[in-house]
């Protein structure tokens, strides 16, 4: 899987088209049902942990939307530093996808990375038309990133064993969903080379 070369993707013939979107990978979990979502987002984290390494193999931008839990006093960095060095439910997660200093970061107020957001001019600004969405949870946050991402005309994929919701079965709605009505390509990362061959 390290070796699949993410520019072979039938989305991405254009990598500088592309953006890596990491949807509140960075997370305390301390919430009813994150000791579920938790459950998930541990496989969840290691395969995106290797799409972000092939992302920047590539040069894509990668982009942290994270939500911030109400605390409008708090910034990026200080929820990183709070998800990854508190004894919260979360901080393995958050430890393993901490961002670098040349990713990019968006603070949302609710479920769409785009509602009441600067990431649609970031975007432009980057000149992307299309989106990799990763993240949690699939059904809540990727899931209304991916149906905004749709209605802003960008191509989507949300690589199935990319998101994590607090069941399977949730989840598998959810990008079912999303490949039905926000036409997003929904193959597992693990079975791209095999799409693309």
């Amino acid at each position: 899987m390290l070796g699949y070369k993410i520019t072979m993707w039938k989305l991405t013939p254009d990598p500088t088209t592309t953006a890596l979107l990491l949807i509140d990978v960075i997370n305390d979990l301390e919430f009813a049902g994150g000791d579920d979502l938790l459950v998930h987002a541990r496989p969840m984290a290691h395969q995106i942990a290797a799409l972000k390494q092939l992302a920047k193999a590539a040069e894509i931008p990668v982009i942290y939307v994270n939500d911030n839990f109400g605390q409008w006093r708090s910034d990026f960095r200080r929820l990183v530093q709070y998800c990854c060095q508190s004894a919260v439910r979360g901080h393995e997660i958050s430890r393993l996808l901490q961002p670098d200093e040349d990713d990019y970061f968006v603070l949302k107020p609710k479920h769409s990375a785009f509602y009441q957001t600067n990431l649609e001019v970031l975007l432009k600004d980057l000149k992307v038309t299309s989106l990799i969405l990763t993240g949690m949870a699939g059904d809540m946050c990727v899931l209304f990133t991916a149906h905004d991402a749709y209605m802003r005309d960008f191509d989507i994929v949300v690589p199935a064993y990319c998101t994590a919701s607090e069941s399977l079965f949730y989840n598998e709605q959810a990008l079912t969903l999303m490949q039905r009505a926000a036409k997003a390509d929904i193959t597992p990362f693990a079975d791209r080379e095999s799409v693309a061959a």
